[in-house]
Order: structure tokens, then sequence, then C-alpha cells
């Protein structure tokens, strides 16, 4: 079974040092809290997650022995509606970085203007490490734990670090069989046989790219003169690294779990493709050196796109990046201390929770689907996409003016407002 790649993960250096994930989290929170004078009532809402849950579980391996695993789900807003949040397996998994994505969801969910709150869940697991039938007994035993909290009017999971399409459909499955019928609008992120959206796949990636193109125009990069280098060449990563090389832009390197290859004039993607199917690596490609994972987000580019995992981009080596545009694919690369570095600098940063919203975005295209039994043509999906992240782009863009703050920050400003603005409506009950 084919499982997303997960990203290489360069150490976060002193800064990240005895504090967590969900820290930096609150501490973003709290920066556009101030810009808005948000009262104390309401941060004290916004900054707690609503429901935190961590299961252990056994699962029945291939040679009948039993491994006990750990699992989260965290909801952390339900305001706005049913919650939205990937499920991902990776040993690094904690409940503070869920409880952190999951407010990173709400966010994003609010600043492309879905009616959806944040949730985020994962196993603390390596996959690679599993068979297929072991990964299944694992969703499914998962699936079971956390069932109460799901449901395609209550909390809606979808595909995150290596996690797929396949184990969607096996989460689908052990709900549906749990409550008796088929619910297809449980979960996103689902094969298309099973009711899954055309686009849902590239979607991440793709509206990475049309946030780039929207910055690109603002800061007058010529896109396809210019040269971008992509961390984390996976499902998101190699998307949007095809998607810009198709616009014009030359690809000089790209990176993934066991290594980073460079070549300053450019790589052939299908070529790496091509190697990467047959090796598993981009790793010992011919046409590229290899190069230190680390030293990849310090190369010479225009366009820098970190698609791996949160922490990479810090205040020990803000200062050395060279890109004139970071477009955020993954969720929370860059920490607070390097943020304003990289403003100091000049350096555009599209934030995570707009740059990657391509893919909730399209999760959503296939809710509404689904709900409806009603299937959209991709172009349709890519369409609409292209109109939501072109929009949200240009709100933000405005916040960012009219505040005075960074893009970030002005992303997070009109995430909050909206938010608050739903959680004063309804007040508090009882």
């Amino acid at each position: 079974m084919m499982l997303a790649e997960p990203p290489t993960r360069p150490d976060a250096g002193h800064e990240m040092a005895g504090r967590d994930f969900f820290d930096s989290a609150v501490e973003q929170f709290t920066i556009a809290a101030d810009v808005v004078g948000l009262d104390d009532g309401m941060r004290q809402i916004l900054s707690h997650c609503q429901r935190e849950v961590t299961v252990s579980f056994p699962v029945e391996m291939d040679d009948g022995s039993v491994q006990v695993f750990t699992g989260h789900r965290v909801q952390h807003n339900t305001g706005p509606g049913p919650t939205k949040g990937g499920i991902r397996y990776h040993q690094d998994v904690t409940l503070s970085e869920v409880k952190a994505l999951a407010m990173m969801m709400t966010w994003k969910c609010a600043v492309v203007g879905l009616p959806y709150g944040g949730a985020k869940g994962g196993v603390t697991v390596n996959p690679k490490l599993l068979s297929q039938n072991e990964i299944q007994n694992l969703t499914r035993r998962y699936t079971a734990e956390i069932a109460f909290m799901l449901g395609p009017n209550q909390d809606i999971p979808a595909p995150d670090v290596n996690t797929n399409p396949q184990i969607m459909a096996w989460i689908m499955d052990t709900y549906s069989m749990n409550v008796g019928y088929s619910v297809p609008a449980m979960v996103t992120g689902k094969p298309l046989v099973l009711g899954g959206s055309p686009g849902r796949n590239e979607a991440t990636g793709r509206g990475c790219v049309f946030a780039i193109r929207e910055a690109a125009k603002l800061l007058g990069i010529d896109l396809t003169t210019s040269r971008t280098v992509v961390q984390g060449y996976g499902n998101a990563g190699s998307v949007a690294a095809r998607l810009i090389s198709d616009i014009g832009s030359t690809v000089v390197a790209v990176s993934d779990s066991t290594g980073a290859i460079h070549n300053p004039n450019g790589l052939d993607l299908t070529a790496v493709d091509a190697h990467k199917a047959t090796t598993g690596s981009v790793v010992g490609f011919a046409e590229a050196e290899t190069i230190d994972p680390a030293a990849l987000l310090e190369l010479d580019c225009d366009i820098l796109i970190p698609a791996a995992l949160e922490a990479q981009i810090t205040r020990e080596n803000a200062p050395r990046i060279k890109a004139r545009l970071i477009a955020e694919a993954a969720n929370g690369p860059t920490t607070p201390g390097a943020d304003s570095i990289l403003e100091d600098r000049g350096i555009f940063l599209i934030p995570d929770i707009l740059a990657n919203a391509g893919g909730v975005t399209v999760s959503y295209f296939e809710w509404v689907q689904a709900m409806q039994a009603f299937p959209w043509t991709e172009a349709m999906v890519n369409e609409r996409l292209q109109q939501v992240m072109s929009e949200s782009f240009a709100a933000v863009y405005a916040a960012s003016e009219k505040y005075g703050v960074h893009m970030r920050t002005a992303a997070l400003v009109r995430a909050i407002e909206r938010v608050a603005g739903f959680t004063q409506l309804r007040g508090i009950y009882p």
C-alpha cells in the first residue's frame, strides 16, 4: 500500500527546547488577539481545546502478537459547525501536537470561510514498520475507540501525514458498520468510487500554488523565470512542485524523509518521480547532488515551499533564508521567533492556514457532494478552489495592510474575528 511520504524534520534548534508545539500555537493566537483587542473571556475560550481524547488500544499483529498503540482526537472549537481535521500516523505524534493542529484547523477553516471548527487526530506509530493488514487493524480499532466523537454533522476526519484514501475508506466502513448504514459524508479524502471528490488528492498542493500566484503578482515575481525549492516531496510537496513547474518555475531542489537533492539548473521532476517510485527515495537521483536536508532551506531561490512537518524554519536558520517568498504547504513549519526575523528581512510569507487551506477547502466540497449525493466535475472543483484561494488571499492581505502586521498575524486576525463572532452570537450554554 502506498502511503504519503513522511516529511523530513531537521532539528528545530534551541528555540523549541523546553516548550511544546501547542505553546507556539497559543503564542501566535495571542499576538493576533492583541491586534484586535480580544477580551479576556474570549481569549480563554479560544485558547483552549473543547475536547481532548486519548486512547490506548490493542492491535493484533500478523505474527499473532498484540501491541498497544496510543492515539488522540482533539476538537478545538465547535462554534462554526462540525469540526474538521486530518488523522496522521507518525512515530512523533503527541497530544500537544494534535492540540496545536486542531487549533490551527479552526483558524484555517475560518480564514477561507468554511462552516467548520477545527479538529485533529493522530496515532503514535511508524506505519512503514507495519504490513497493510496491520495498518488496517490499527485503523479500524482506533476508529472504533473514537467513533462516539465522529459523524457527518459532528466531526469529519481526512488524510494527513502517512494516511491516504484507503485508510479513509476503512474509517468510513468501520463507522458505517457500527451505525448500521453507509455514511460516506463522515470522512473526506475517500477513494472516488466511495464518494471522494475529483481533485482532492492534489488540492493542498494546487491551493498552495494558487496562493503563490497571487503573492507573485503582488511582489512582482515572474514565475516563468523563478527558482523554487520544495522541502517534503510527499503528496502536497510533489503536487506543488509539478504545478509550479508547469507554470514555468525551475524547481532546483527537493527533499523527502531520506534526504535532499539539488541541481541549480533545475530538476526533471518526471525523472525524479520515476527514480523515487523505483528506489523509494529522491536520494541517488543521477542528475542532482545529494545535500544536507537542513541546507536545502537556505539555498538561493525565489520561492521556498516547506511541505514537511513543523518547526523547520527557526530563529537559528531564518537569517540565512534566501527566498523572496515562502509558502507554507506544511502545518507550522515556521516558529514564532523566525516570523519576526523573516519580516524584518522583507521575506514575504504565506502562512500555513492560508497556503495549505486547499486541502480542507476541497474536503468541504467533497462533504457537500456527499451530503447532497451530487458529484461535481474536477473542473468545477478546481475553479471553485481557485476562487476561494484568490479571495481569501486578498482578504488576508487587506487585513495585513489595515492593521500593519505580517501575513500570519493578518490571517489569524481574520480567522479569530470570525470565530469570536460565532462564539459571541451563540453565547455560553446553559
